[in-house]
C-alpha cells in the first residue's frame, strides 16, 4: 500500500499489545496476591477479585483520560483502576488501609480504589448507588460545556437497585454525556442472575429508553470490550444521549474473601470459569501477533518484581492517626462578618417567613451563578412549588438552574451530589421531597452525603442544601405532617437547621448556601404564612450555625424549642408572667451543630428546663437535649428536665386527632407547671 509504512504499523500495533498484556499481568499480579495480605494480618480484609472481568476493565481503564474525564468505578474495579492511572503502590495502599492511600487515607473499605485528583471518584459500598451521582456530574458536564464523559462501572446485580433505573431513565431524558458499564458474571454474591432479571442481559431491561445506545461485548476480551467502547463513546459525544456498555465477564474466585462459592457453584461451573480466564487467552493472542515469549516473559518479571518493591514500601507506609478521626467531618462553614451572632436590632416592614425564603434565595442565585435549585414542582410556568416558595425563580434565572426533576427523591438528592463534583463553586438546593415526611427514599443518599467528605479525606465535599418542608398544624395527615429530625441529627456530616421566625429563616439559609457541605434546612409548613413568624428581615442577614438565641430573658425556667414551638413557648411565657413566674425562652435554631454553651447557660441560671418541640417524645430530639443538660448541669438543676412534643403515634388527618397528638400552649403550660412545682 502506497503511503503506509507497513513495518512501523506492525510495530507500533506489538508495543501496544505489550502495554496491554503488561496491565493485564500486573492487575492480576496484585489481584492474586491481596489475600495474602491478610493471612500475614496485614490488611486487604475485604477483597473481591477482579479475575474474569479482566478485559472491560482494561479497556474501561484505558478509555478514561485522566484530569479530563470522571470515573466511577465500583469495589471489584482494580484492574480498570490501574489502567485508569493509578499505580500499583497506590493500589496497594488502599488494599492495606495506610495514611497515605489516595483514596481515603485508609478511612475507607478496602479495595475501594479511587484518585479523585485525576478524577477517579471516590465511591461507596453501597452498590449501583454512584450511577445516580455520575449522572449528576453528567448533567454538570452539559450544563458547563466541558468535553469531559463520565463512566459509572457497576456489576450486573446492582441494575436491579430502583435508583439504577432512575439514573437511566435521567440520563436518557437529558441526553447526558455518560456511559454505564455494566461488567456481568452471572452472580449477586450467591444470587444467580435468573433471580435478578427476566432478561438474560440486565441492559435488556432498558431496550425502551429513547436517547440511549445499548451495546454488549466479550467482556474477558479486552479488544471486544475497546470496541464496544469506543462505540458508546462515539454516540455520546455526538450528544445523542447516554450509553450502556454490558459486558459478559466470569468470576473465577469467590465473590470476595467472605465467600466460599463451592457453596452454591458445582466443580464442573468453577472448571469451565477458569477455562474462560481472560490472561492466558490474551497472552496467546499476543504471541499470535507478533509478541516473543521473551517478551512476555520479561513484562512478567518485570511486574512481579515492581510489586514486590511496592508492597515492601507500601507495608512500611504510616497508618492513619487515629487522633484524625475527627478531620473532615464537617467543613468550616462561611459566617458574616455583620452578623457574627445571627442577631440585629434592625426594625421595618416584615415578611412571612414564606416571603423570607423566596427573597433569600433570589438573592444568592444573582450573587453566585453558580447556584442551581431542583426538585419535584419547583418550576413549572407561574407555580413555584406546592407553597410557591421557589416563585419567580425560572423566569428570572432560567431553565438550566431552576428546574424541576422527576417524582424520585433518591434521583433527585443523588444527582445532586454528582452535580457538586464538577467545581467547587457549585452549590445546589434540592427540594428533597415536597413533604419532609416523603424524604425516606432519599434517604439513602442522605447518608451519601453526610460521609462523602470524611470518607475521600477532605478530597470532596458535597455543596449541597436540602430544603423540606416539615411539621403538622395543617391537618394534612400521615405523609403531611410528620417530623424527622431526630433521625437527621444522629448522622455526622450534615447541618441540620430549623427556623421559626421569617428572619431566622433568611439567615440560616444565606449560611447554607454560601458554606461548604451539606445542611437539611428543615421549613415549619404551619409557619409559612403565618403572622406568628412574620418578622422584619435585614439585609444580608445571617445565623451562624450552632447559635441559638434567646427570644425572651427569664430567671426562674427555661424553655428550649425550635420551630412552631418556639411561639407556643413565647405564650406560655407571657401567661406565667401575669402570675408573676418568669420564663426564658430559647430558640435552638440550629440542632446540629447545637449551641450547647447558651443552653448551659440558661439552665444554670434558671436551675430548671423544659425540652419543646413538635417530634414525638420518645426518641425525639428533646430526649438529647434533655441529656445534654442533665450531664453538665446537675449541680444546678432544682427539678428533673421535662419534655414536650407529640404523642408516640402517626399525625391523623381528622383536626380532633390531629390536636390530641400535636403539642400546643396548652400542653406547654402545664409541663412548665410541673417542672416549676416541683
Amino acid at each position: 500500500m502506497p503511503g503506509v509504512d507497513l513495518e512501523s504499523e506492525r510495530t507500533s500495533g506489538k508495543e501496544e499489545l505489550k502495554r496491554w498484556y503488561r496491565l493485564m499481568h500486573m492487575g492480576r499480579t496484585l489481584d492474586d496476591k491481596a489475600p495474602n495480605y491478610l493471612k500475614q494480618a496485614i490488611g486487604w480484609s475485604y477483597h473481591a477479585p477482579c479475575a474474569g472481568h479482566d478485559g472491560i476493565q482494561l479497556a474501561l481503564g484505558l478509555s478514561f483520560r485522566p484530569n479530563k474525564d470522571f470515573l466511577f468505578p465500583y469495589y471489584r474495579d482494580l484492574m480498570t483502576c490501574l489502567a485508569a492511572g493509578l499505580t500499583p503502590y497506590e493500589i496497594i495502599l488502599n488494599g492495606i488501609s495506610k495514611k497515605e492511600d489516595v483514596a481515603s487515607g485508609g478511612r475507607h473499605m478496602s479495595n475501594h480504589f479511587a484518585k479523585p485528583q485525576i478524577g477517579i471518584q471516590n465511591v461507596s459500598s453501597c452498590t449501583g448507588n454512584h450511577a445516580l451521582h455520575a449522572v449528576g456530574l453528567a448533567r454538570a458536564i452539559k450544563t458547563y460545556g466541558s468535553e469531559a464523559i463520565a463512566f459509572c462501572s457497576q456489576g450486573e446485580s446492582s441494575v436491579s437497585e430502583g435508583y439504577v433505573s432512575e439514573a437511566i431513565n435521567g440520563a436518557s431524558r437529558e441526553k447526558l454525556p455518560v456511559i454505564f458499564v455494566i461488567q456481568d458474571n452471572g452472580y449477586g454474591i450467591s444470587v444467580p442472575k435468573r433471580d435478578q432479571t427476566a432478561n438474560e442481559f440486565a441492559c435488556d431491561n432498558f431496550t425502551g429508553y429513547p436517547n440511549l445506545r445499548i451495546l454488549k461485548c466479550d467482556g474477558k476480551d479486552p479488544l471486544d470490550s475497546m470496541r464496544a467502547l469506543q462505540q458508546a463513546l462515539e454516540f455520546v459525544r455526538s450528544g445523542a444521549g447516554a450509553a450502556i456498555v454490558h459486558a459478559e465477564c466470569v468470576r473465577i474466585g469467590n465473590h470476595s474473601n467472605s465467600d466460599k462459592h463451592e457453596l452454591y457453584r458445582d466443580e464442573a461451573e468453577l472448571a469451565a470459569a477458569r477455562a474462560a480466564d481472560p490472561l492466558p487467552r490474551f497472552r496467546t493472542y499476543c504471541l499470535e501477533h507478533g509478541v516473543s515469549e521473551v517478551d512476555l516473559l520479561a513484562i512478567e518479571a518485570h511486574n512481579l518484581e515492581a510489586y514486590n518493591e511496592a508492597s515492601d514500601k507500601a507495608i512500611k507506609a504510616p497508618n492513619p492517626d487515629p487522633a484524625s478521626i475527627h478531620d473532615f467531618v464537617v467543613p468550616e462553614p462561611w459566617t458574616s462578618a455583620k452578623y457574627p451572632e445571627g442577631l440585629h436590632t434592625g426594625q421595618g416592614p416584615g415578611l412571612s417567613m414564606l416571603q423570607s425564603i423566596n427573597q433569600t434565595l433570589k438573592e444568592e442565585f444573582r450573587l453566585n451563578p453558580d447556584t442551581y435549585i431542583w426538585g419535584q414542582d419547583v418550576a413549572n410556568k407561574d407555580k413555584g412549588g406546592i407553597f410557591n416558595i421557589t416563585k419567580g425563580m425560572q423566569q428570572e434565572f432560567g431553565k438550566s438552574r431552576v428546574f424541576n426533576g422527576p417524582i424520585a427523591e433518591d434521583f433527585i438528592l443523588g444527582t445532586a451530589e454528582g452535580f457538586s463534583r464538577f467545581n467547587e463553586k457549585i452549590r445546589v438546593v434540592v427540594e428533597g421531597a415536597e413533604f419532609a415526611d416523603y424524604f425516606w427514599p432519599a434517604a439513602e443518599q442522605l447518608i451519601e452525603l453526610s460521609h462523602d467528605y470524611w470518607r475521600s479525606n477532605g478530597q470532596f465535599c458535597p455543596n449541597v442544601t436540602v430544603r423540606l418542608a416539615s411539621g403538622g398544624y395543617i391537618g394534612g395527615g400521615l405523609y403531611h405532617s410528620q417530623n424527622i429530625e431526630g433521625w437527621l441529627t444522629n448522622i455526622p456530616g450534615i447541618r441540620v437547621v430549623v427556623p421559626a421566625f421569617a428572619d431566622d429563616a433568611a439567615g440560616l439559609l444565606r449560611a447554607a448556601l454560601r458554606s461548604r457541605g451539606v445542611t437539611v434546612y428543615l421549613e415549619p409548613k404551619f409557619l409559612y404564612n403565618s403572622s406568628l413568624s412574620k418578622t422584619y428581615v435585614p439585609e444580608e442577614f445571617a445565623v451562624p450555625f450552632g447559635k441559638a438565641r434567646v427570644r425572651r430573658e427569664g430567671k426562674d425556667l427555661s424553655i428550649l424549642a425550635y420551630g412552631t414551638p418556639v411561639h407556643f413557648a413565647l405564650e406560655a411565657a407571657e401567661r406565667l408572667a401575669k402570675e408573676g413566674v418568669q420564663v426564658e425562652v430559647v430558640d435552638l435554631r440550629s440542632l446540629s451543630p447545637l449551641d450547647t454553651e447558651t443552653i448551659f447557660a440558661s439552665v444554670k441560671k434558671t436551675h430548671r428546663a423544659l425540652v419543646a418541640h413538635e417530634d414525638k417524645v420518645f426518641g425525639g430530639f428533646g430526649g438529647e437535649v434533655a441529656a445534654q443538660i442533665s450531664s453538665a448541669c446537675f449541680p444546678w438543676l432544682d427539678a428533673p428536665v421535662e419534655r414536650v412534643g407529640s404523642e408516640f403515634t402517626p399525625v391523623g388527618f381528622n383536626r380532633i386527632l390531629e390536636r390530641a397528638i400535636l403539642p400546643n400552649t396548652e400542653k406547654l403550660l402545664a409541663a412548665a407547671k410541673k417542672v416549676l412545682a416541683f
